[in-house]
């Protein structure tokens, strides 16, 4: 299964995607701290903050499993409201990655180096 990794250096303020065919993944939730082997950066450690599923339903982190769920949201992940008070009913996916996440979001925790090192300068 190939994910698609976009990963976040906050010193930088930039982000870096990269693709990658892994099952060490799956089963992880959002919050917990990799290690960067898993996704080709060695040295690195990352914390997963988020993703999106096949047909691009986000995953939020108060939703426990896989699977995807229709729920009352007021703010976002997934749900941006224009005024106040207002409130929606929409689908969104559990806060663990499974075979249907196809993108994920991670950040620097710590690492080495800046990314921009690892990817070169031309990658944003």
């Amino acid at each position: 299964m190939a994910f698609k990794i976009v990963i976040a250096d906050p010193k930088e303020g930039k982000t870096f995607q990269k693709e990658v065919e892994s099952r060490a993944l799956i089963g992880k939730k959002i919050g917990d701290e990799i290690d960067g082997s898993i996704v080709e950066l060695e040295g690195f450690k990352l914390k997963i903050t988020g993703g999106s599923d096949k047909c691009g339903f986000a995953m939020r982190h108060d939703v426990h499993g896989n699977a995807k769920q229709k729920i009352l949201l007021r703010q976002g992940p997934a749900y941006h409201p224009k005024d106040d008070g207002i409130r929606r009913r929409k689908s969104v996916r559990g806060n663990t990655i499974s075979l249907d996440v196809v993108q994920i979001n991670m950040k620097v925790v710590e690492g080495p180096k800046a990314l921009s090192e690892v990817f070169g300068a031309d990658a944003e």
